[in-house]
């Protein structure tokens, strides 16, 4: 598989929240498989993914086409943890992952795909 290398979106969103971003990997809390590249926007805790922030993989990045009702819950791929539940994040009226806290690990990334580390060490 190619490497791919994704910039920053920038738009309303992001100046929104301070004009600055960084990628995050993402990565199941369980069994420590990497599930997704996520451009995080501004300060603060992770507590939702928005769909059109959500890079890699494919199948994960083209949901943001779909209506909200035909997104599936965000598990992990490898041990089918449950980590988010689609919802309308209605303040601004944008798709995203309601994340459960404990499900997920994030670590800074350089928004590169697949990530260097492919999976992480687990408690």
């Amino acid at each position: 598989m190619d490497l791919q290398k994704f910039k920053f979106k920038k738009d309303q969103y992001q100046d929104h929240r301070g004009g600055w971003s960084k990628f995050l990997n993402i990565y199941c809390d369980h069994c420590g498989e990497h599930v997704l590249l996520y451009q995080k926007d501004g300060p603060g805790p992770l507590k939702r993914m928005y769909i059109d922030r959500i890079f890699a993989p494919q199948e994960i990045s083209s949901l943001v086409d779909k209506d909200l009702k035909d997104i599936g819950e965000l598990r992990c791929k490898t041990c089918d943890r449950l980590i988010g539940i689609p919802a309308n994040y209605e303040k601004e009226n944008r798709k995203a992952f309601l994340l459960l806290s404990y499900a997920f690990i994030k670590k800074i990334g350089r928004g590169i795909y697949p990530p260097e580390i492919k999976k992480v060490e687990t408690k």
